[in-house]
């Protein structure tokens, strides 16, 4: 008894000193988490935020303190897990644990709110020195642009004041790209800070104050390369019509000069052009007159005098050419003006009318037709040939119109115009001539057409009421006399039904035909007439068809039984005969469907056979013997019909048996190629980088081959099926297909696991038949694997360890160098921005993945032992999930959240066994934690983990942190 006394007395102090310790942690830990979530915040101006971080200083500053705590903490937890026993040691170790993650997380609450609120310091202090040093250039731009534009004296002093002006718009329009920038570095503090410094309303006064800069400069430039040009313009002008005015005077000195010898046609022709030319000399002088009005205005006074005497000499000169010319040309000009005009003209109409006629002759020939036309297609044929004649004589109407007004012209000239005017009329004539004649053609034609179309109504309104009062003649008739007369009769209305019915099909077939003959809404109401046409006709069409029945019937009553037995008795047999021949199997799914048809055909004799024989029956009055026969036929009757109704079922069954195959048996085809076709494309792309999703689609695929094989099993039972209801031939075609089916799937399966192998070679894939199992990968196809891993010695799981580390690491490798190469790159746009944002998406989509890959090596490593190595992959592992978190959380305004592939483990068969082997293993455990809990005491301070790589203002716009601890994972 006292020694257990002693005992809870030694354990007792320890336990109070290790509780004391941990509750003081705890409550430095919340104080220190309760100020920091006071200060973190970025909102707010400039003199708040200062004042926040100088707080997050004084509060990183504290660390040490805490980190001392902690090291009391665990420094009495050992003390005490030497003195307690091994129950209590799980409570402590649990308080250890819980302790450590509230420590770890205020160590990295307290590095990212210092650092968060210092970058956003010193963003806004980049911010502010870029806005003064742009409001200086808007201050000097202004100065600039203030004066007015100067005077220059000539086209080379305005050149030299454009290239100045050009030279200070280029320096405005380089000043947009660190607008832009500033604007949005202003859009980017607004957000975080919320200050009204750099809220939108000085964003919009600073791109205001530029537009204005640049609006000024452009202006100038604009201004200043218009009067250049108009001056350029100008001295180009007064340059060409001096050398035109020169060209001109010596062409009417030699024209004069030679006047003469030259022929008057000639002289005159010349001085014509040279009067023309002058002509266009005087516009030309004009618009150098109003031209020179403009860049006087620009130009100084002693430049614009220049200017003034320059055009009064032009004008000068132009006047003396202009004078010379008129006066040579008005000489000659009388003499020759009225024979030349009136030559000219008769030719032009001369020409035209021999033009016109030789149109209208070979016009004329096309309408001349061989032979009338016989059938309804040569008519069609004609109707259009006369249409397109038709179109092309109105095409032809303003030529003849043209053809009077020139002649009316020609009539003010003195010469003889008897002959010309002859030949004009004429040619009118003979135009209206064969024009009128086109018509009567064309209409006439399409009369016939008309006609032709509409007479198979006509002929049916004057044929309805025929057959109207002979079915009303003979609804009551009852003499045997009168009866095989209206019998006939009928006959032959249905005979002339039959034609009416093949005329009005013939009718709606041509719907294009009457559209382009008729009008379309004629068209639309015609065809609707000949289907209401139709309607009727089969409507008393199956009224004279039950008329002749009843009339037949009638004649029928009046023989004698007999010559109406016989022929039914024969009909029965030979309808039976009929049946008997299609209980033979068939080949193929078309031979059943056309057994079925024919079936069908001898149940419709069955029916027609039953009115027949009911019609006998009312001849059948009180002789026995008939009865008898009577009722002998019906039961042979209703016995064939039952036979032939379970012929027709199990007809329709083997159909439905049949196209049911047909349809299972081309999906799973259809299938089958498909998946050859994305095989073979994957082997000729074997050597591609992308093998990943190419490995996941064949493991899916792999997946799909039992229900697939559950598919081929459901497709044999179809087939058996088929092939009890087919003949010998199309069970041999069946069993071949299905063969084939089977060959092509067991190809496919293997072709599938041998790529799969190929493009993991370190992958065993397993057929169990109903299963398919892959050694080596995270993933399993079909069934779970946990039980033939039991089965592996211990070299095997120590290398298979070794395996997934390496594949674990190289793909950590991986996606780590991606990361950093997001990193490095320098967004200067909202593109850029949202490029990088899909980017790290993608790589946050991915880490379910790597999670995956850790906890199987997590797994495996448990069972074989624990290792150094997988530590420090599982803290290269954390670090690039932290690197990745802090990318995005600093690329958007909110964090992204974090996959549930970060905090949940795959369920799984193993965990069981896991269980039993942690309870067996437990002093291994605990000698694992004690190793975990000296490396988190380590200082990790080497650079390759500093925050300088992974935020360095060398590589980006945003400032890096001055942070020199362990990375905050």
């Amino acid at each position: 008894m006292p020694l257990l006394v002693s005992s809870n007395a030694m354990t007792q102090q320890p336990q109070d000193e290790f509780d004391t310790s941990v509750e003081n942690a705890e409550a430095w830990m919340k104080a220190i988490q309760e100020r920091l979530q006071i200060n973190d915040n970025t909102k707010g101006p400039r003199s708040a935020l200062e004042a926040r971080l100088r707080e997050t200083e004084k509060i990183c500053a504290l660390e040490p303190e805490g980190r001392l705590k902690m090291d009391l903490v665990l420094i009495k937890a050992d003390a005490l897990l030497h003195c307690v026993s091994e129950e209590e040691k799980h409570e402590i170790l649990a308080k250890l644990k819980d302790i450590k993650a509230m420590w770890e997380e205020t160590a990295i609450y307290i590095t990212h709110c210092h650092s968060r609120i210092e970058w956003v310091w010193l963003h806004w202090s980049e911010y502010l020195k870029a806005q003064d040093e742009f409001y200086v250039w808007i201050h000097n731009m202004k100065v600039t642009l203030e004066p007015d534009i100067e005077l220059q004296l000539g086209l080379k002093e305005k050149q030299w004041q454009l290239s100045h002006s050009q030279v200070l718009l280029n320096d405005v329009l380089n000043q947009s790209v660190l607008l832009e920038r500033l604007l949005e570095e202003a859009a980017s503090l607004f957000n975080r800070i919320g200050d009204p410094s750099v809220d939108e309303d000085v964003q919009e006064k600073m791109k205001v104050e530029y537009e204005e800069i640049k609006t000024e400069a452009q202006c100038r430039v604009k201004l200043l390369e218009k009067i250049t040009k108009e001056h350029e313009q100008y001295k180009t002008n007064v340059d060409q019509f001096q050398s035109w005015l020169n060209g001109v005077t010596e062409r009417l000195n030699c024209c004069i000069g030679e006047t003469t010898t030259l022929p008057a046609e000639n002289g005159l022709k010349t001085l014509q052009n040279i009067a023309k030319d002058v002509k266009r000399g005087e516009k030309k002088l004009k618009c150098l007159e109003v031209q020179s009005t403009g860049v006087i205005q620009n130009t100084s006074p002693l430049g614009a005098g220049k200017m003034k005497d320059e055009l009064e000499e032009l004008r000068k000169a132009l006047e003396k050419l202009k004078l010379i010319c008129g006066e040579e040309e008005e000489r000659i000009h009388k003499i020759l003006k009225s024979e030349s005009a009136y030559q000219s003209q008769a030719r032009q109409l001369e020409a035209e009318v021999q033009e016109f006629r030789k149109m209208l002759q070979r016009l004329e020939n096309d309408l001349e037709s061989e032979e009338n036309p016989k059938s309804e297609e040569e008519l069609v044929a004609l109707w259009r040939k006369y249409i397109r004649t038709r179109a092309a004589l109105a095409a032809e109407e303003p030529k003849a119109e043209r053809l009077k007004a020139q002649l009316k012209e020609l009539f003010r000239f003195s010469q003889n115009i008897q002959p010309l005017s002859e030949s004009v009329v004429a040619a009118i004539r003979e135009y209206q001539r064969v024009k009128g004649k086109t018509f009567k053609m064309s209409t006439g034609t399409e009369t016939e057409l008309r006609q032709s179309f509409q007479n198979p109504l006509r002929e049916f309104q004057l044929w309805k009421p025929s057959a109207q009062r002979l079915l009303d003649s003979t609804a009551n008739v009852a003499e045997p006399s009168l009866t095989h007369a209206f019998l006939l009769q009928i006959e032959a209305c249905l005979a002339e039904s039959s034609q009416f019915k093949e005329q009005l099909m013939m009718l709606q077939l041509k719907k294009d035909l009457l559209s382009n003959i008729f009008s379309e809404e004629r068209a639309k109401s015609l065809l609707a007439e000949v289907t209401d046409t139709a309607k009727e006709r089969e409507i008393l069409h199956k009224r004279l068809l039950q008329r002749k029945s009843r009339l037949q019937s009638l004649i029928t009553q009046h023989k004698d039984f007999d010559a109406g037995f016989v022929p039914l008795q024969k009909k029965l047999s030979a309808i039976r005969a009929k049946v008997d021949l299609e209980n033979e199997p068939q080949p193929d799914h078309s031979g059943k469907e056309t057994r079925l048809q024919r079936l069908q055909m001898i149940q419709e004799e069955l029916a027609e056979f039953i009115v027949q024989m009911e019609e006998l029956e009312n001849l059948v009055q009180s002789n026995p013997t008939h009865r008898h026969k009577m009722n002998q036929l019906s039961s042979d009757y209703q016995t064939l019909k039952r036979s032939l109704e379970i012929i027709l079922a199990r007809t329709e069954k083997h159909i439905q048996e049949h196209w049911t195959f047909n349809n299972k048996l081309s999906d799973l085809q259809g299938w089958i190629t498909m998946t050859e076709q994305k095989l073979e494309s994957y082997q000729d792309a074997r050597g591609e980088r992308n093998t990943e999703s190419r490995v996941a689609d064949l493991e899916e695929l792999l997946a799909e081959f039992p229900d697939k094989e559950i598919q081929l099993h459901l497709v044999e039972a179809h087939g058996q099926l088929v092939i009890e209801s087919s003949s010998p031939e199309g069970a041999a075609h069946v069993h071949t297909e299905m063969n084939q089916l089977i060959e092509s799937l067991k190809s496919l399966k293997k072709m599938t696991i041998s790529l799969l192998s190929s493009m993991q070679p370190n992958t065993t894939v397993v057929d169990m038949g109903k299963s398919i199992t892959i050694v080596g990968n995270t993933l399993t196809t079909g069934f779970a694997f946990g039980s033939s891993e039991a089965n592996v010695s211990k070299e095997e799981e120590n290398s298979h360890l070794l395996k997934l580390m390496k594949d674990f690491e190289q793909w950590l490798h991986v996606e780590n160098a991606k990361l950093s190469k997001i990193l490095i790159t320098k967004p200067s746009s909202c593109e850029e921005v949202k490029a990088i944002h899909s980017k790290l998406k993608e790589l946050q989509s991915r880490v379910p993945e790597g999670q995956c890959l850790f906890e199987d090596l997590r797994s495996l490593q448990t069972v074989v032992g624990t290792s150094e190595d997988v530590e420090d992959l599982r803290y290269q592992w954390m670090l690039y999930k932290s690197k990745l978190k802090d990318s995005s959380s600093s690329l958007t305004p909110r964090s992204l959240e974090e996959p549930d592939g970060f905090r949940k483990r795959r369920p799984g068969g193993m965990c069981p066994f896991l269980h039993r082997v942690c309870w067996t293993a437990l002093p291994l455990q605990i000698l694992l934690l004690f190793l975990l809990l000296l490396a988190f005491l380590l200082p990790l301070v080497e650079e390759t983990h500093s925050c300088k790589l992974a935020n360095n203002f060398a590589r980006s716009f945003n400032l890096m942190l001055r942070y020199e601890g362990p990375p905050p994972t």
